[in-house]
């Protein structure tokens, strides 16, 4: 039986595992967490709508259900050569290979001094933590943002969607205090256009957001660094704020250095549409891990990761039994967000055909509520899985 090796516990990974497993081949799954964090509702740790262990899904529940072997370690390296994996605490052999490992941060100055939504999940607490700090207070200058990789030319290793998110749920969880007059919320980003990848209509609507929520933009300035208590820009200006929060783009994992694969400039694995690697019919690079490809405004989300993963595991599976037969991913990319803010949510689609955007009351945060549930016990079958998510 042939052996598939998964290095990635995220969206990616997890997917492929299950798919793999579905299809009757033997699997080992290895993280460096003993979770799957579930970042798109992460969101709501920092203002108390969930716990972070309502964030998690124990890859050991996972194992038990859907029967791969999980092994709990870092990756240190890849040696394709050889066919194998070495692991901080040992190696495992394959006879193919699934890179899921997700994407590093651009190292900015004085990073160490913002936290992040999309870092490790423990920086979700930490976030929280301070935003507490501030309410004891009364008050607060609190700005969040995101940034880009100038190697990443399509921009598709932007994380935007989850700035928006927090800061709106943040002014909501700050209005049920009765602070929002003594407390500033900022935005800030280095594009002139940030967020019009979701598509005109989206990016159309995203003022009034901002002004509905009363957020202070500032963008379109490259951003320097910061310190505990500024955002730096080029331009010599500074933003002082209390917490600042930072998304920072997205570069390929260092493991892939030196793994004799094919990279991007921005260091993501170079795959065909099909998810195999160039040059390498038994690797595939999915998720976070492999440079994007289509349309201009594709972007990496957890859905697209999952989608990854379903074609992955198809083009493997008939490789094996020699049928010839082969999907694309490229072909069912498209990019979905319900932005929730806390007191309502705004549906947003985009393919390439159309797009869409679509204003949610209170239902809107009830129905991301309702994902977020139906998300953690379809990966366990409590609930049967809708095709195609």
């Amino acid at each position: 039986m042939k052996h598939f090796l998964v290095i990635g516990g995220g969206f990616a990974g997890v997917e492929a595992a299950i798919k793999l497993r579905k299809r009757g081949y033997k699997v080992t799954l290895v993280s460096d967490r003993d979770y799957l964090f579930i970042y798109p509702i992460s969101i709501w740790i920092p203002v108390k709508g969930i716990s972070f262990d309502d964030s998690t899904l124990p890859l050991a529940k996972l194992q038990k259900k859907h029967g791969f072997d999980v092994i709990i370690s870092a990756v240190k390296s890849i040696d394709s050569e050889n066919k194998k994996v070495i692991l901080e605490n040992g190696e495992q052999s394959y006879d193919y290979l699934f890179i899921a490992l997700g994407m590093e941060k651009v190292q900015m100055k004085g990073a160490e001094n913002t936290l992040s939504i999309c870092g490790k999940p423990e920086q979700a607490v930490s976030i929280g933590d301070k935003l507490d700090k501030l309410i004891r207070n009364g008050k607060g200058k609190i700005s969040v943002g995101f940034g880009g990789n100038p190697k990443d030319t399509k921009g598709s290793a932007v994380r935007g969607g989850p700035a928006f998110e927090l800061l709106f749920n943040m002014s909501t969880y700050i209005k049920k205090k009765g602070l929002a007059d003594k407390f500033e919320l900022n935005f800030f980003a280095p594009m002139a256009e940030p967020g019009k990848k979701m598509g005109e209509k989206a990016f159309g609507n995203l003022g009034k957001f901002f002004k509905h929520y009363r957020i202070k933009q500032y963008v379109g300035k490259k951003i320097t660094g910061f310190t505990p208590i500024e955002v730096l820009f080029e331009d010599g200006s500074k933003l002082k704020s209390d917490l600042i929060v930072y998304i920072a783009g997205g570069q390929g994992h260092s493991v892939l250095k030196d793994s004799g694969l094919p990279l991007s400039e921005a260091g993501f694995v170079k795959t065909l549409p099909t998810c195999q690697v160039e040059g390498h019919p038994e690797i595939f690079a999915i998720g976070d891990s492999a440079e994007l490809l289509g349309p201009k405004w594709a972007a990496k989300q957890g859905h697209v990761a999952e989608i990854m993963a379903d074609v992955a595991a198809y083009n493997a599976h008939q490789q094996i039994v020699g049928s010839g037969k082969t999907k694309s991913y490229v072909e069912k990319l498209n990019i979905i967000c319900v932005m929730d803010s806390g007191d309502g949510a705004a549906y947003v689609s985009r393919t390439t055909k159309k797009e869409t955007m679509i204003m949610l009351p209170i239902i809107g945060h009830w129905l991301k509520k309702g994902w977020g549930f139906y998300f953690k016990n379809s990966k366990l079958k409590l609930i049967p899985r809708i095709p195609g998510m």
